[in-house]
């Protein structure tokens, strides 16, 4: 729930002047005429075009009203059907904008078929850095796009020999479709490769298939690091984490390099991160929407049942979508509903929210026709796990329903702490509501959990204190730091323990604990 990335700085602007065309008098002349064409289909009679009886005449106020009311009509329905298309297709958006920024900007985290492999845990320096939003702390990263076009892709693993790490694979519509490595598939490791649709040939003996539902795939491999000392030891299971093509693998000669001209998304604060879909003209949602679409299609029943109904929109599998073709009624309302789709999906309540904690709905990670869920998680948390692999649960309340501020002081008691199956783990971490980033403070304590003696309360509960300052009653031990203004916590589990997967259905089979102010 963390891959947020921020767009490089200094990201092209290539194509972005093609997507001016929907404004150029000759577009728009011909986009009069398409617009004229409906509006007789329609039955509108638009404002201009209307013919008096006798000169100096006036239409009839009725009609005048009638036209109104079904233009109207028109701009309403249109706005509505260019929302639902910009909410099933913002994650493949998102997807795309993040390989552009990690592969193929100015300053590429890593190459094709290749692995990010961050240096750290996410201190805030490096987040801020790296431009990841509310990254897990108690894990180092990896990242990689693969195109699997050309060749499968083989994906090589460790034993890590009892150490927590998972490998994440994404499809390019933000659907977690396999795990190799994980709380299922368990630590120690194997060859596989990531097969992409329509290849037909052999695989050698001991490499386990994995078919992809679409030709890119986001890999993100996360391993455990208990503390300082332990970062060595957990960068030494990320760095065996390999991929290379097929025939590298086989010792045989490569396949010719894909040419890639991908429009570079050009956004209009370059300060957002590229899941808030911020373009700096709103048309380029539809353009690399349309691009995206052909290259990684989803799956068939999709293709026959919506595409159809977004033919309106000119989106269309196979052709890329031209707004000259658009009636401009429906680019306008295209236009309106590309910049809204970012603030929109950022602005949703959570699904279910427990004693102020909002817990995820259990399409969460691999959401297939939940398309409302799939676009809000690709806003607010890209790269979500399944909940067998991990569960996150945020709050940014207090048991009040108060903002959580570091002007307060917080008790947090836990009667059970998040289960999990070892070796997993839990944790609590604090993040800066004003960048999403974690906390600097001169213990450089970002997280408390699992990984920590924390000091437990007579009765066995165990209360995590949080507080700009540390509150009298806190064992140092148990004081989580916060900034001075607004903040939001996650509660992790990876390797969730039963009880806590059966609670994103049944509340009452684990019930996260208060946020309670101190004073």
């Amino acid at each position: 729930m963390n891959a947020l990335v921020y767009p490089n700085r200094q990201c092209e602007r290539r194509d972005a002047e093609c997507l001016a065309t929907a404004k150029a008098p000759g577009v728009m002349k011909r986009a009069l005429g398409v617009i004229f064409v409906a509006s007789i289909l329609l039955g509108v009679r638009l404002p201009g075009r209307a013919q008096p009886a006798h000169p100096g005449a006036s239409p009839p106020p009725a009609t005048a009203q009638a036209d109104d009311a079904r233009i109207k009509a028109l701009a309403g329905w249109s706005y509505s059907l260019a929302l639902s298309a910009a909410s099933w297709g913002a994650p493949l958006v998102t997807m795309y904008a993040l390989r552009a920024n990690d592969v193929f900007g100015s300053t590429p985290k890593a190459p094709p078929n290749g692995i990010w492999r961050m240096s750290d845990i996410s201190t805030p320096e490096l987040s801020r850095e790296a431009g990841y939003v509310t990254p897990n702390v108690n894990v180092i990263y990896g990242f990689g796009f693969l195109d699997l076009a050309a060749q499968p892709v083989v994906l090589t693993l460790p034993d890590s020999h009892g150490r927590y790490y998972m490998v994440e694979i994404c499809d390019m519509w933000t659907n977690a479709f396999a795990y190799p490595a994980g709380a299922v598939n368990g630590y120690r490791g194997g060859t596989y490769a990531l097969v992409g649709p329509g290849w037909r040939g052999t695989l050698p003996a001991g490499v386990k298939r994995i078919d992809a539902p679409t030709r890119w795939v986001l890999i993100q491999p996360r391993v455990h690091v208990k503390n300082r000392a332990d970062l060595n030891a957990a960068r030494a299971v990320l760095d065996a984490i390999r991929t290379q093509g097929l025939a590298q693998y086989l010792g045989r000669p490569a396949p010719p390099t894909p040419a890639y001209a991908y429009p570079a998304p050009v956004f209009a604060d370059a300060n957002q991160p590229v899941s808030a879909l911020d373009f700096q003209n709103p048309f380029q949602f539809w353009q690399i929407l349309s691009l995206a679409l052909d290259e990684n299609p989803p799956p068939k029943d999709q293709v026959s049942a919506l595409l159809p109904m977004f033919a309106p929109l000119g989106l269309k599998l196979g052709t890329q979508w031209d707004p000259s073709r658009v009636n401009p009624l429906i680019l306008r309302s295209m236009q309106q509903a590309a910049a809204a789709i970012g603030p929109l999906l950022n602005s949703f309540p959570p699904s279910r929210v427990v004693n102020g904690w909002a817990v995820p709905p259990p399409s969460i990670g691999n959401f297939r026709e939940d398309y409302l869920t799939r676009a809000i998680v690709g806003r607010v948390g890209l790269t979500a796990n399944t909940p067998r692999e991990a569960i996150y649960i945020q709050a940014a309340r207090d048991d009040r329903g108060d903002p959580l501020s570091g002007e307060r002081a917080y008790a947090i008691t836990f009667r059970q702490t998040p289960p999990f199956v070892a070796p997993g783990f839990w944790s609590l971490t604090m993040y800066d509501a004003s960048d999403n980033y974690t906390v600097p403070n001169a213990l450089g304590r970002y997280a408390l959990g699992s990984d920590d003696e924390l000091r437990a309360n007579p009765d066995g509960t165990t209360t995590i204190f949080v507080g700009r300052d540390k509150p009298a009653a806190a064992p140092d031990s148990n004081w989580l730091p916060a900034p001075p203004g607004a903040f939001y916590l996650i509660l992790r589990s990876y390797a969730p323990g039963r009880a806590l997967i059966e609670s994103l259905t049944d509340p009452a089979a684990y019930t996260p604990p208060d946020v309670r102010p101190i004073n």
